[in-house]
């Protein structure tokens, strides 16, 4: 008799950090399966720890030796790290996407924007609809969150249902939008949920999030009591809190100006899918000047802290266009992602210095978290009842939390794991049974490298002890042709003597060559080899560091 089907489930990303999300569903058995992907995201990288790179994506190399069993990739709504790394990682994918209309026209808008993107075609499927991928019947359920669009994922097979959440909150009023479709999620548990994957961003929060209506309503507090120029900076992607400064601007009697290109395209994409109406007048940053200081608002880029978006431009006073004075006011309607906290304390620190007038979520409802707090976690599972939850979408205190709360709530089986894992599902006892390959894909300039890159690598100790260059003209007879160059790059001049590094290295290249034996300076690898082990012994001697050190010796 044939084994039934498992049902499995292997993060890629998203698992033990928050960003880079990549979800997989298998059914079938262990030689042969169909996969189901959900979410293709990116993280972002950090310039002390991954200098020059721009993105981290998750290694879907499992994914590229089951592309022919991958049967499609369904996205449960249009932020960076859900959707970000689509455009480099799907021609090694092939598979068709899902979405609905919101996240596919941003989708659409962001491969216009890139140079030479590859024609990735995408099925919508209307907020509520169901779609039959392989033997997945999945579900768009309404779910509220800080973008248009947000979905849950009722995933259904024969094995039984699970329900994927995405990123999600409980907001009755979320200004634009559905609310979590509670009705629904309630009906599922009815029909019976063998899993729950869900986020916990917020697990270690107390209560329940407030709603987009109580930020709106304070902002538009806010911009009436002003006097000079407004700026406000918020994460593009968020419609409704764009709406919300919109509507305070006009109650206010200010004109919008955009500012920065990410705003500008969420701003078009929006209009175009009807979230935003003709009421909503927003002017390019052109218009800026035309405008008394009372009567202009400015919608910028920039919240985290990026160093070419708007707001750090205007703050270090270099943009084209827009300039704050002393009595303007800047209003950070978002919370700083950790990691970030620097970049935005410098601009903080920046606008202060001119006079500006710094308001965030320290002391005014300016912002609110889309992801769910502890009560409205135990709302969703008191509404699904599932067999089993796993949690998903947080770092490892975050999964913790999330996974006590379950046991407290009842669930009769919680699993935490972390990418790489292969779980199964059902039939039986659920459980980890293996594991699947992952990791990080750098991006580099245009170039994915992966983490054990030469480049990444070289590059992280190059930004700690610099680089010495070395190179050496020999004969075939084993004798120096002319003096060695010595170029010490990212070093200081001087010891702590007052010597030159320089020449100090150019002593230690000499005299090494000099006390080799003939054979061995009549072999370039040899010689390079030696020199290079006494030129990083002699500068960890002098500086206390050990650099890179590059011997080039050329035979004439």
């Amino acid at each position: 008799m044939a084994r039934p089907d498992e049902l499995t489930f292997a993060p890629l990303g998203g698992v033990g950090e928050i960003g880079m999300n990549l979800s997989i569903y298998g059914l079938g058995n262990r030689h042969q399966r169909s996969f189901l992907a959900v979410d293709l995201g990116v993280s972002f990288g950090d310039e002390e720890h991954l200098p020059g790179i721009d993105l981290i994506m998750p290694d879907v190399r499992f994914l590229e030796k089951e592309r022919n069993n991958l049967v499609g990739l369904v996205l449960t709504h249009a932020h960076e790290d859900h959707f970000g790394a689509i455009i480099d990682l799907w021609p090694k994918l092939g598979c068709k996407i899902y979405a609905t209309q919101f996240s596919a026209a941003l989708f659409e808008a962001k491969c216009a924007a890139e140079r030479n993107p590859p024609k990735i075609p995408v099925t919508v499927i209307p907020s509520g609809g169901r779609v039959d991928i392989g033997p997945f019947n999945v579900e768009f359920i309404p779910v509220a969150h800080s973008i248009p669009e947000s979905h849950a994922l009722a995933i259904k097979t024969d094995v039984g249902t699970v329900l994927h959440t995405g990123d999600w909150k409980i907001d009755p009023t979320p200004i634009i939008g559905q609310p979590t479709d509670e009705r629904r999620l309630r009906e599922l548990g009815d029909e019976g949920v063998l899993a729950l994957v869900g986020d916990s961003t917020n697990a270690v929060r107390d209560g329940r999030s407030p709603s987009e209506t109580e930020v709106a309503a304070t902002i538009k507090k806010l911009v009436k009591a002003a006097k000079g120029r407004v700026a406000v900076t918020t994460f593009a992607s968020n419609v409704a809190r764009v709406r919300a400064v919109a509507d305070a601007a006009n109650a206010a009697d200010r004109e919008v100006v955009v500012v920065g290109r990410a705003m500008e395209r969420v701003v078009q994409v929006a209009r175009e899918c009807g979230y935003l109406d003709g009421s909503h007048k927003f002017r390019s940053a052109d218009y800026y000047g035309h405008f008394p200081a009372d009567k202009v608002l400015a919608l910028c880029t920039g919240s985290q802290g990026e160093p070419r978006a708007a707001l750090a431009r205007i703050a270090n006073d270099d943009h084209p266009q827009v300039t704050l004075n002393k009595g303007d006011t800047v209003i950070f309607s978002s919370r700083t992602i950790p990691g970030n906290e620097k970049a935005v304390g410098s601009i903080i620190n920046n606008l202060v210095m001119q006079g500006v007038e710094i308001i965030t979520d320290r002391e005014h409802l300016v912002h609110v978290s889309g992801h769910p707090r502890r009560d409205e976690l135990r709302d969703m599972i008191s509404w699904v009842r599932p067999q089993l939850l796993i949690p998903v979408h947080g770092e490892a205190l975050h999964l913790a939390e999330h996974a006590k709360l379950a046991r407290a709530a009842g669930v009769p089986k919680v699993l935490t794991c972390r990418n790489g894992d292969l779980v199964k599902l059902g039939p039986g006892e659920p459980g980890i049974i293996g594991e699947v390959p992952a990791g990080r894909l750098y991006k580099d300039g245009t170039i994915l490298e992966d983490a054990k890159s030469r480049a990444v690598v070289e590059r992280r100790r190059m930004g700690f002890a610099g680089c010495a260059f070395v190179a050496i003209a020999m004969t075939e007879q084993g004798e120096l042709v002319d003096d060695p160059e010595v170029d010490l790059v990212g070093m200081p001049e001087n010891n702590a003597a007052g010597e030159l590094l320089d020449d100090i290295v150019f002593d230690v290249v000499v005299s090494t060559i000099e006390g080799l034996p003939k054979p061995r300076r009549r072999d370039p690898d040899a010689l390079g080899e030696s020199v290079r082990r006494a030129v990083r012994a002699a500068l960890n001697e002098q500086w206390g560091k050990k650099p890179i050190c590059v011997v080039h010796v050329l035979t004439v």
